[in-house]
C-alpha cells in the first residue's frame, strides 16, 4: 500500500472516530439504545486504527528531530549525541514499519459480523445413513476446534439416527472471532470412504452440508410477534418414538418469509422456544445480508468465504487420509488429526486466500 494513500485514509478515520465520541455524549443519542449501540460498536472498532495512527504520527515527528541532530548537528554537538539520535533512528524506524504493517492490515475491508458468535447448521446430505454419521463427525470436529479455541458450544436443536448420527444438528458457538474463523466452513463437505454397514468394502461418497450464521442481536432482527405461527408437539427421537409426555417441542414458522424453525431438544417448552427464536434470528438476519451483498457484488462470486452452500468445499478421503480444499487447491495428508479439530492449517490458509481478495477490493491504493 502507498504510505499517503494509507495515511489520507486514516484521517478521514481519525475525523470519523472523534465526531463519534461527540455523539456518544450527546443526549439524545444516549437515549436512543439502538443508535448508541450502533455508534459504540463503530467507535470501537476504528479505536485501534486510530490509535495507531496518533503514534505514527509521533514517531514521523521524533524522526524530524533526530534526522535534524544528524544534519544540522550545532556546533557543540558531540559524537555521543549524534550516535544516541542514530540509535533512536533506528528504533523508530522499526515500530514504524511495525505500525504501517497493522495498519495496511486494518485498512483491508473486514466483514462486519467477524466478531460474532455463530450458529452453525449440518445436514446430512447424499448417502443415507452414512451422511448422517458423516454429519456427526463434522459437528464433533467442529466441537473439539471449539475447545481448542477456548470457545463454548451450546446445542440448540437436532435430529438424531439410529444409527448415531445426525440427520441435522444446529449449534450456537461463542467466543472471540468465531465466526470470522468458522464462516469458511460453509458448504458442502464430501467423505470418501468405506462405511460401517458395507460388507463387501467398497468406497462410498457421501455428503453434508454446513451453513454457519452470524448470531443476531435482538437490536439486529425485529421479530413481530404477530408475523410467527407457534405450533407445540411432543418430542421424539430417533425411530419416531416420543421422548416426551408433555408438548415441550416447539415449531416456529416466520410467515412473511416461509422460514421454519423447530427445537425438541430440551424438557422446556420455554427454552425450546427461545432456542428457535435464536436461529431464526440468525437465517433472517443471514437472508437480509445475503440480499445486500448480492446488490453490492455485482456478478463477482468469490469462491472464498461467499457462504455458497450449494457449492462441495471439501472433500475428506480415508483410503488416501487426505482433505482437500477445493476452493484453494489445498491437500493435507493430516486426516484424523483435522477430524480430531486441527482447522488450524486450513483456516490460515482459507483466510490469507480470503484477505488477498479483499486487498483487492480496498478503496485504499495497495499497489
Amino acid at each position: 500500500m502507498r504510505e499517503r494513500s494509507m495515511l489520507e485514509a486514516l484521517e478521514q478515520m481519525e475525523k470519523r472516530w472523534f465526531q463519534i465520541e461527540g455523539l456518544l455524549s450527546d443526549p439524545e443519542v444516549v437515549s436512543d439504545h439502538e443508535r448508541y449501540r450502533e455508534l459504540a460498536r463503530e467507535h470501537d472498532t476504528l479505536r485501534e486504527a486510530v490509535s495507531l495512527y496518533q503514534e505514527y504520527r509521533a514517531i514521523a515527528k521524533g524522526l524530524e528531530e533526530a534526522e535534524g541532530i544528524i544534519k544540522n548537528p550545532e556546533e557543540e554537538a558531540d559524537a555521543e549525541l549524534i550516535a544516541l539520535a542514530k540509535g533512536e533512528i533506528e528504533e523508530l524506524l522499526a515500530r514504524k514499519r511495525a505500525i504501517l504493517q497493522r495498519l495496511r492490515d486494518l485498512l483491508i475491508p473486514r466483514d462486519p459480523n467477524e466478531g460474532r458468535n455463530t450458529v452453525v447448521e449440518i445436514r446430512a446430505g447424499t448417502g443415507g445413513e452414512e451422511a448422517s454419521l458423516f454429519a456427526a463427525d463434522l459437528f464433533r470436529m467442529y466441537l473439539r476446534y471449539a475447545e481448542h479455541q477456548g470457545w463454548k458450544v451450546e446445542p440448540l436443536s437436532s435430529t438424531p439416527t439410529d444409527v448415531g448420527g445426525f440427520k441435522e444438528i444446529i449449534f450456537l458457538v461463542s467466543g472471540e472471532g468465531a465466526y470470522g474463523k468458522l464462516k469458511y466452513e460453509s458448504g458442502v463437505h464430501r467423505v470418501q470412504r468405506v462405511p460401517i454397514t458395507e460388507s463387501s468394502g467398497r468406497i462410498h461418497t457421501s455428503a453434508a452440508s454446513v451453513a454457519v450464521l452470524p448470531e443476531a442481536d435482538e437490536v439486529d432482527v425485529k421479530i413481530d410477534p404477530d408475523d410467527l405461527r407457534i405450533d407445540v408437539f411432543r418430542s421424539s427421537g430417533p425411530g419416531g418414538q416420543s421422548v416426551n409426555t408433555a408438548d415441550s417441542a416447539v415449531r416456529i414458522t416466520h410467515i412473511p418469509t416461509g422460514l421454519v424453525v423447530q427445537c425438541q431438544d430440551e424438557r422446556s417448552q420455554h427454552k425450546n422456544k427461545a432456542k428457535a427464536l435464536k436461529v431464526l434470528r440468525a437465517r433472517l438476519l443471514d437472508m437480509v445480508q445475503s440480499e445486500q451483498q448480492e446488490k453490492i457484488s455485482r456478478a463477482r462470486r468469490r469462491q472464498v468465504g461467499s457462504g455458497d452452500r450449494s457449492a462441495k468445499i471439501r472433500t475428506y478421503n480415508f483410503p488416501q487420509g487426505r482433505v482437500t480444499d477445493h476452493r484453494i487447491n489445498l491437500t493435507l495428508h493430516r486426516l484424523e488429526q483435522i477430524l480430531e479439530g486441527d482447522l488450524n492449517e486450513l483456516i490460515d490458509a482459507l483466510q490469507s486466500a480470503d484477505r488477498m481478495e479483499r486487498e483487492e477490493e480496498s478503496p485504499v491504493n495497495f499497489r
